[in-house]
């Protein structure tokens, strides 16, 4: 049995510049998610494990260090010299910190699922990212759904998660090192520049319609998608799912108990070292200054939200979510109201908050966001 199930996913190395991935053949896919209904029931799909080499090259200027985005003409991906210079300040500090990637973190692992078929056609692709303590073969159910319905689905592995992680504490030890250090930025933005090499290889492939990328996560997924849109606009459609939220508000607040409480062993070891007896909103600002520059400030969601339009965003969030408390998400809605406005594409935005619930993807929410990717994707 162990046997087998090694043999249906195949490891193999795949560089940036050219991409050889194997395929091998599964005997038939379920529909795993009865609210996420395929077109048509599939006979077999086609499935593939690999790695990406993150490490950009040195003095290059070609879109494995600088992607094509920041100096695209297209007027329906930029309208806003807002929006352009924040994507080109991000990605600055992306690269700022590529310097300690070693090379558990520096190759992208990547599960790629899509129908078996003799004529090669470009298909939309879905990108799905997971939760905290997560990985990508646990988004395997909702990956089938997708690609029996014809989209190329695809997940990876987030910084220290899955085949990144020695042992069940790498997460966490990584965002300790990070306090201490400086040099990393374990909570979202490292994994955001792996998405950007991700968008690099997608919109290389021959089965990939490049101008059909969608991307989606739930939680620590949803930061990922949320930022990954907001920095690249090859993502032409996002839904991000219990992850946008206002870490500037929850300070001001005082709302930020439940977050840290995800990831509190770095805080722990901050409230020391800052000579605390308890942690505190100062403890809570200096962590997220040091390991996410700018995630409570300049890259916060008033400002990252926006920079998405016009392309598709959906928002799905719990009405109850301690941990993405809608009122840090009333400045965040405005602001993308007014850009979308101004882009003529008001009906390409949508904030839904699912009434009586906490921090949790529902079945409403991915049949939501499946049926956004439909109506702007169009398998």
């Amino acid at each position: 049995m162990a046997k087998r199930k090694r043999s249906t996913l195949l490891c193999i190395f795949l560089s940036i510049v050219e991409a050889k991935a194997i395929m091998v053949v599964l005997p038939h896919v379920t529909n795993a998610l009865p609210h996420v209904q395929p077109h048509a029931l599939p006979t077999a799909t086609v499935t593939a494990s690999y790695y990406f080499n993150l490490k950009p090259k040195a003095n290059s200027t070609d879109s494995t260090t600088t992607p094509r985005f920041l100096s695209s003409p297209d007027s329906r991906m930029e309208y806003s010299d807002d929006a352009v210079k924040i994507r080109s300040e991000f990605l600055q500090l992306l690269r700022n910190r590529r310097t300690a990637e070693g090379r558990e973190q520096g190759r992208l692992p990547v599960l790629l699922l899509k129908l078996k078929e003799n004529n090669l056609k470009r298909r939309p692709a879905i990108v799905f990212l997971h939760s905290t303590h997560k990985c990508k073969e646990w988004l395997r159910p909702l990956l089938e759904a997708y690609a029996a319905r014809d989209y190329i689905a695809v997940a990876i592995d987030s910084r220290y998660h899955g085949e990144r992680a020695r042992n069940l504490t790498t997460y966490r030890d990584a965002l300790v090192s990070s306090w201490k250090k400086g040099d990393t930025m374990p909570f979202i933005f490292d994994t955001v520049w792996d998405l950007i090499k991700l968008a690099d290889h997608l919109t290389q492939r021959e089965d990939v319609d490049p101008s059909r990328i969608g991307i989606t996560g739930e939680s620590l997924g949803g930061m990922h998608a949320w930022f990954g849109a907001a920095a690249d606009t090859r993502y032409s459609v996002a839904a991000p799912i219990i992850g946008v939220q206002g870490f500037r508000w929850a300070i001001e607040q005082d709302k930020w108990q439940a977050r840290i409480d995800s990831i509190k062993a770095v805080f722990e070891v901050a409230r020391i070292d800052l000579g605390k007896s308890a942690i505190d909103k100062e403890v809570v600002e200096k962590v997220w200054d040091r390991i996410a520059p700018g995630l409570a400030s300049q890259f916060d969601s008033p400002y990252t939200v926006p920079a998405i339009a016009p392309r598709p965003l959906l928002i799905l969030n719990g009405k109850e979510d301690p941990r993405c408390p809608l009122g840090g998400l009333e400045i965040p809605e405005s602001r993308a109201r007014k850009a979308y406005e101004k882009a003529n594409a008001i009906e390409n935005f949508k904030l839904v908050a699912q009434q009586g619930i906490g921090h949790q993807m529902t079945p409403l929410m991915v049949k939501q966001a499946s049926d956004w990717f439909d109506q702007h994707l169009a398998p």
